[in-house]
């Protein structure tokens, strides 16, 4: 028997504290609350008087203080799912006792201090999700303890040191490996390119340093790679992953010249960015590379020299959601460009941009043109008037106006 409630059916209105007369409900074994904005207070005690308790999702919800000391007593849990709350504090160290976990997810929470030792007794468990917290510490090299381990995420937290030996192990199967947003240092070690299962790679925004090695060619099923915004140098090695949908170099201390042939061959990718890269190119080249890619999402090539048009790579790209550019040598008419509705974000700044600003900018939710050599009057938009300073002779609100001629 389980006890639902999420945002679609009418317990989404629910609000205040768990009732500890749920603790009546002998035959409970499943509670699954997601979305319920509204409900608030500290881990619910009566789950300690459920004896059939095996799957908890308390999900994107506003229960905070600390996570129970004696959390090990819930001991035949298998999914213990609080993802998207306010809980402070370390992790409990009698977590170690809910051996039958498969699942642990405690992602974007308050939580601080060290990943317990006690983590390695969690044999069965197939995926582990730390993300979004203020964990700090070295990350513990007990990786071999858990076979079954197929999703590690970690990212996005405070964790120092290098990239743990132990993740070796894990080569067979692992499919994530999220440890981006940390203060991680080091080299980024050669084992990863023996990840056969290997999906998603994110090492962004960290402090890695050196070379990506030569051997990560081997990586051919990845299909989310960031490693952007760390201090990795050239030479980059020609990668062979003809799937890849989501691509992020930015950032680093490459020069790469051209875009990788590898990632505009794949007819899968969604998401390109390679801001300050050392790209080199005409825009019109990406956007014939491009061609037999219509579904692309997001691009960015900001800060980097490339030049010529960007109408052929936004006019009637249905998909596109957000283009930037900026800081590049980009010199067109916009007058030309043709905003698709799906268009959200765009930035054109520091650029030669000429002509005069569309009225389809209405349509878009961030926007800058600043810095470039736009002319005339401004359509009516919501944008302030530093999305457009810069720009000689524009006028018209939010900027003065313009002369009577």
């Amino acid at each position: 028997m389980g006890f639902f409630g999420d945002t679609d059916n009418p317990k989404r209105y629910l609000s205040g504290t768990f009732s500890p007369l749920l603790s009546k409900v002998q035959n409970l074994n499943g509670i699954y609350f997601q979305d319920l904005r509204n409900l608030t207070g500290p881990f619910p005690k009566f789950m300690f008087d459920l004896p059939k308790l095996s799957d908890v999702h308390i999900e994107n919800s506003k229960l905070s203080g600390p996570l129970p000391t004696d959390i090990g007593r819930l001991s035949s849990l298998k999914v213990l799912s609080l993802t998207g709350n306010r809980f402070s504090g370390p992790i409990p160290s009698s977590i170690s006792n809910l051996t039958k976990l498969d699942e642990l997810r405690l992602g974007n929470n308050l939580l601080s201090g060290p990943i317990p030792n006690g983590l390695r007794q969690l044999k069965a468990v197939y995926n582990l999700e730390l993300g979004g917290n203020q964990l700090s510490g070295e990350i513990p090299n007990f990786w071999d303890s858990l076979p079954k381990l197929l999703y590690l995420r970690l990212s996005k937290n405070k964790f120092t040191g290098g990239i743990p030996t132990s993740i070796a192990s894990l080569g067979a199967q692992l499919v994530y490996l999220e440890l981006g947003s940390n203060q991680l240092s080091g080299k980024i070690p050669e084992f990863i390119s023996n990840f056969k299962a290997l999906q998603t790679l994110d090492l962004s925004s960290n402090g890695f340093f050196g070379v990506l090695p030569k051997s990560y060619k081997k990586l051919t099923t990845v299909t989310n790679l960031n490693l952007a915004r760390n201090n990795l140098v050239e030479p980059f090695p020609d990668l062979s992953m003809e799937r890849i949908s989501y691509l992020d170099l930015s950032y680093n201390k490459f020069k790469l010249g051209q875009v990788p042939k590898w990632a505009t061959s794949s007819n899968f990718l969604y998401s390109l960015k390679l801001a300050g890269c050392g790209i080199k190119i005409r825009m019109d080249d990406l956007a014939k590379s491009l061609l037999g890619n219509s579904f692309y999402n997001f691009i960015d090539l900001s800060d980097n020299e490339i030049s010529g048009s960007a109408v052929n790579l936004v006019n009637g790209k249905a998909s596109l959601v957000g283009f930037w550019a900026s800081g590049n040598q980009l010199k067109f008419n916009m007058s030309d460009l043709e905003l698709p509705r799906s268009l959200k974000y765009l930035d054109l700044s520091k650029n030669q941009v000429f002509g005069s600003v569309p009225e389809s900018i209405s349509g878009l939710e961030k926007l800058n043109l600043s810095y470039n050599r736009l002319c005339g009057k401004l359509p009516a938009s919501k944008f302030p008037a530093a999305v457009f300073a810069g720009n000689a002779c524009l006028c018209g609100a939010p900027l003065p106006a313009c002369r009577r001629q």
